[in-house]
């Protein structure tokens, strides 16, 4: 007797999202700065999100700055900030051509004014587009996203305004900066690293995890879908135990 069938037969998974690793790698191995692997790794944020679209994704969440990135040097952070800048002033028109919806999580009280600025503009622009929604995760944590939800319910529930018993995993998942989404089917990585890094770990709870050895300034759409054909080759079974008879 064959075994179950994967839960996704010939359809691609609902919601992906990718931990972009190894642009530094990918510059060190042509003896280029760090910002060039940065400035390439952009490219592929264009590719991830063409593919996404030609495979019928509906949710695409991109890990672009962690909390934790801004210990790093400052020139490397300046020059990342300049590239998310272009990118908000330069991408957002195809992307509203392509009817892609972008929203933004993470800590923008870290991020320059500007590009809070040019973040809500283009949040509020795209925000009726239905093709596409793109998440773009900057100076975010899981650890600390999970910290933040805890702390709002809490104050709610001290002001006499919730009841902390009605509190269930719904509501604290909606809790969450990624409240409305629908959790990750799949999470990739690239790289060749294994490990998730702080990124979606409440939501991630039974994502499939796919772990790519192309560092991320090479990652294409051919990469996507593969990715997705091997998503597609799993029995996802959420805790529950399956005969396989």
């Amino acid at each position: 007797m064959d075994g179950p069938q994967s839960s996704y037969p010939l359809t691609p998974p609902r919601h992906v999202a990718i931990i972009m690793d190894g642009n530094g790698r990918w510059a060190r191995a042509r003896g280029l700065p760090r910002t060039a692997g940065h400035r390439q790794g952009a490219e592929s944020v264009r590719r991830a999100v063409t593919g996404a679209v030609e495979l019928g994704i509906s949710h695409l969440t991109l890990f672009g700055f962690s909390s934790e990135n801004w210990k790093r040097p400052l020139t490397e952070i300046e020059d990342l900030m300049g590239l998310l800048r272009r990118y908000l002033q330069s991408e957002i028109a195809e992307l509203y051509k392509e009817g892609v919806c972008l929203r933004v999580i993470g800590d923008r009280s870290r991020l320059p004014r500007d590009i809070v600025r040019l973040i809500a503009e283009a949040e509020a622009r795209t925000q009726p587009l239905q093709r596409l929604k793109l998440t773009i995760a900057l100076s975010y944590g899981g650890r600390q996203d999970i910290v933040a939800a805890a702390r709002r319910l809490a104050e709610q529930a001290a002001a006499g305004a919730l009841d902390p018993a009605a509190i269930d995993e719904g509501m604290f998942g909606g809790t969450l900066s990624t409240g409305g989404l629908p959790d990750p089917d799949l999470v990739i990585r690239t790289s060749g690293e294994q490990r998730i890094s702080n990124f979606l770990l409440w939501e991630s709870a039974y994502s499939e995890l796919v772990f790519i050895d192309k560092l991320w300034p090479e990652f294409d759409k051919h990469d996507l879908a593969a990715a997705v054909a091997e998503f597609q080759r799993r029995d996802r079974r959420y805790g529950t135990a399956v005969e396989s008879g």
